[in-house]
């Protein structure tokens, strides 16, 4: 039977480091997000960027790209969810 020195394990190097790991993680989802649904709002208003169009099957002067906006703030809010919940681990 071990002792009771051989028993107990320290959780603290675990602890400690692993918030200093997620940092670069949870910036990147961030930025992503917010990168994301800047984007979203410009499909939503038709004022995105020529190249951001490329390969669209929308040719009049009226298609906002609606599809793509709502994907971009999908995608924008999950990746800002994710940084928040990564932040709070």
């Amino acid at each position: 039977m071990p002792s009771e020195e051989e028993v107990e394990v320290s959780s603290e190097s675990v602890a400690g480091s692993s918030g200093t790991n997620k940092r670069p993680l949870v910036i990147t989802l961030a930025v992503i997000g917010v990168i994301v649904l800047i984007l979203g709002v410009l499909w939503f208003t038709g004022t995105a960027p020529a190249f951001l169009n490329v390969g669209s099957h929308v040719k009049a002067a009226s298609g906002h790209h609606l599809y793509r906006g709502i994907a971009a703030v999908v995608v924008g809010l999950a990746a800002l969810a994710g940084a928040f919940v990564m932040n709070k681990k």
